[in-house]
């Protein structure tokens, strides 16, 4: 499949990894639909111009993604591209100061990273069904977005690590039962990026996060992120991989 003919639903659409894939995609003749809970993402949808559409999300609410994947499957005729890129970090150890972690935080953070990211696979599975299959069988690609959290959770990370993990599991079972309508389904584990949450954070300790990276030593880029999606997208046998993109950093307990 070439990316120049993707027609693609990336969640979390309104910045960071999300905003750099839409922005990717749509550079190499692709057609895009950003859905993100954060309004920003109708003023980038404007930017990336008529190829491009927003739709204002909830991930975590099937009703909401139901709606979102009808209303882009209109804009795109189809869809043969998904990037799963909504979710939150947060940090919380289960036994804190003032006592046990409250259930609310645990339960939020699978909600939106682990069910969101399933409710958008399972509704844009349904779509891509309906492709016309290419030359190799293949109607369409599901890009998923773990973190190295998933294999080396920091402590306070428990709720993060878990929802993460779910992502890595789940993606060789879901490969293998799309395999039969000619759907592949992949997760990238991306390490220390500069998202406009690490942004936010001073220059030194940017800095610092970046040296923690033996090589390159510095903060990945959300371009280089977007990079990864294009040639999982274009090569047929990357299919039920989790690949991390972290420049070999394994992260210690704190």
């Amino acid at each position: 499949m070439q990316i120049n003919n993707s027609r693609a639903i990336v969640s979390g659409g309104a910045s960071g990894l999300g905003l750099a894939t839409a922005e990717k995609v749509i550079g190499l003749g692709g057609k895009v639909v950003l859905i993100d809970i954060n309004e920003s993402g109708e003023k980038n949808a404007n930017k990336l111009g008529e190829k491009a559409i927003f739709i204002k999300a909830d991930i975590s609410s099937e009703k909401d993604i139901k709606s979102a994947v009808s209303s882009a499957h209109e804009f795109l005729d189809g869809a043969n591209l998904v990037v799963n890129c909504a979710g939150v970090i947060g940090a919380a150890r289960a036994l804190g100061r003032n006592g046990p972690m409250p259930l609310d935080f645990f339960t939020k953070t699978i909600e939106i990273n682990l069910i969101g990211s399933f409710l958008l696979i399972k509704e844009c599975a349904h779509l891509m069904e309906s492709n016309t299959a290419n030359q190799d069988g293949e109607r369409g690609v599901i890009i998923n977005t773990a973190s190295v959290a998933a294999f080396e959770g920091q402590i306070g990370q428990a709720a993060y690590s878990a929802s993460k993990a779910g992502i890595v599991g789940m993606t060789l079972p879901l490969a293998r039962e799309f395999a039969r309508i000619g759907v592949r389904v992949n997760t990238i584990a991306p390490g220390i990026f500069k998202t406009p949450m690490v942004s936010g954070m001073t220059e030194e300790l940017q800095k610092s996060l970046g040296d923690q990276v033996p090589f390159p030593s510095r903060l990945g880029r959300p371009e280089e992120f977007a990079d990864l999606v294009v040639s999982i997208y274009e090569n047929a046998m990357i299919n039920g991989e989790t690949i991390r993109l972290d420049g070999a950093i394994r992260m210690q307990p704190k």
